[in-house]
């Protein structure tokens, strides 16, 4: 109301805005006397004091038109860009957290943090004659895991158990889909809640934690392709456990750990859970990606101490916390995840994601629950531990590509058969056009 007094072109969309949202009278009345008292005083107190200089000034800039519209856009926009979200708590935070976002190199655009990325596996295609090398990495997979394979069918290949049971739901009607889902579950014993996600998906994307079967059926029909389907481990505890083995060693050996802390919120009993995601330090840089997620929500108040999980897919850009889970990492869980992977055939590198109940059980090798293997284009996700440094994050970037390629050179030295560059460049652009819809990123 204050604003449309200086701003010309606001003034009838704002009051008809007021009316719909059934803005007070007096509550309207009063900002627009508090802005008639600021602005009449101040136009003819300018006109009075200035008004010949400016005459004088518009004439002997007349044919400055496109600057002076140019300059006056600029105004406008910076204004709406930030004057308006500075007036209210919620805009506030947000320039804040973006800026903060911009300053962590954590949370970066992917194209922008893996330039340098980009240029060194270039330059290790060079050495090893062709990025089709790296596809050679893993014999077993196809295209050596580099993107759309699926996740049934390399669960399929560890031993069973090792892993969380799972089953694909291939793409059909959708009460066909939700009775194939029951049949299994019969079969299998199953009990809801159950994850569901796109067998062929990446950074958990469409990952969906259902609790009811008229949430399965919504998942199936927004989701119409073929779908993995799990029995949900509530851990509390996940980790990211990267593994390589190179042709010629009896035994492979763990390159890092990723230690995933969920992001949780605990109520006082007085705030909107909207208003606790602004007020922590870490999840308001996240605060778009949470509220789409809940905004179901938003306005719901947490009793005291009474927790919310604001996710439950371990991905970095989904709101999971990654630390560097170096401390995990024992002969014992070492020995055992070799077993798990050396069952695999034609398997040599990539990351397990592993969900466990007790920290010394896992550390003993004893309680692990394999939720997925991705292959080549896997991350040593330990990189985006925010105490840790970018030329950090870059060496061990810079090292996991360089044994990649080390182990796909070996394996197409014994004969193992690579992917045509061709058929790369189509299985990446056939990837970036696969949209999962109805459902929000990391539901």
């Amino acid at each position: 109301m204050f604003i449309t007094r200086f701003l010309p072109g606001l003034r009838v969309p704002v009051y008809v805005a007021a009316g719909v949202l059934h803005t007070g009278a007096w509550t309207f009345v009063g900002w627009f006397f508090l802005a008639a008292l600021a602005w009449t005083p101040s136009i003819v107190w300018l006109s009075a004091r200035f008004g010949e200089q400016m005459v004088a000034w518009l004439r002997h800039t007349e044919g400055m038109t496109w600057p002076a519209l140019l300059i006056a856009g600029t105004v406008v926009f910076l204004i709406v860009r930030f004057g308006l979200p500075l007036s209210t708590y919620r805009g506030r935070r947000l320039l804040v957290s973006r800026w903060r976002r911009l300053t962590r190199w954590e949370f970066w655009p992917m194209w922008l943090f893996y330039v340098p990325v980009a240029v060194w596996i270039a330059c290790l295609a060079v050495w090893h004659r062709g990025l089709s090398t790296i596809t050679a990495a893993n014999p077993g997979m196809p295209d050596g895991g580099l993107v759309g394979e699926s996740k049934f069918d390399i669960l399929a290949k560890l031993p069973q158990d090792a892993v969380i049971p799972s089953a694909r739901i291939a793409p059909a009607a959708v009460d066909d889909r939700v009775s194939t889902l029951l049949a299994v579950a019969d079969a299998k014993g199953w009990s809801l809640p159950f994850v569901l996600k796109p067998d062929v998906g990446q950074r958990g994307v469409g990952v969906r934690l259902v609790r009811r079967w008229d949430e399965v059926r919504a998942y199936l029909d927004a989701v119409t392709d073929a779908v993995l389907a799990q029995p949900y481990h509530p851990g509390p505890f996940e980790a990211g456990v990267f593994y390589y083995r190179t042709p010629s060693s009896p035994r492979g050996r763990i390159f890092s750990v990723t230690d995933k802390q969920f992001p949780v919120l605990v109520g006082d009993g007085r705030s909107t859970i909207e208003m606790l995601i602004w007020t922590h330090p870490r999840y308001r840089l996240q605060a778009d990606t949470f509220a789409a997620r809940h905004s179901e929500v938003l306005t719901h108040v947490l009793a005291q101490g009474e927790r919310f999980p604001l996710a439950i897919a371990g991905n970095h850009c989904q709101g999971t916390t990654f630390r560097d889970g170096r401390r995990l990492i024992t002969t014992e869980l070492e020995r055992r995840i070799d077993e798990i992977a050396q069952a695999y055939p034609g398997f040599f590198v990539g990351r397990f994601d592993i969900r466990y109940s007790d920290v010394d059980a896992f550390m003993a090798g004893l309680d692990l629950s394999v939720v997925e293997l991705n292959g080549v284009t896997a991350e040593s996700t330990n990189i985006y531990d925010p105490r840790g440094s970018l030329s950090a994050a870059y060496r061990v970037l810079f090292q996991q590509w360089s044994i990649i390629f080390a182990i796909g050179a070996a394996n197409r030295r014994a004969g193992a058969a690579t992917s045509s560059l061709g058929r790369l460049v189509g299985l990446v652009r056939a990837h970036l056009g696969r949209q999962v819809t109805g459902f929000g990123i990391g539901d």
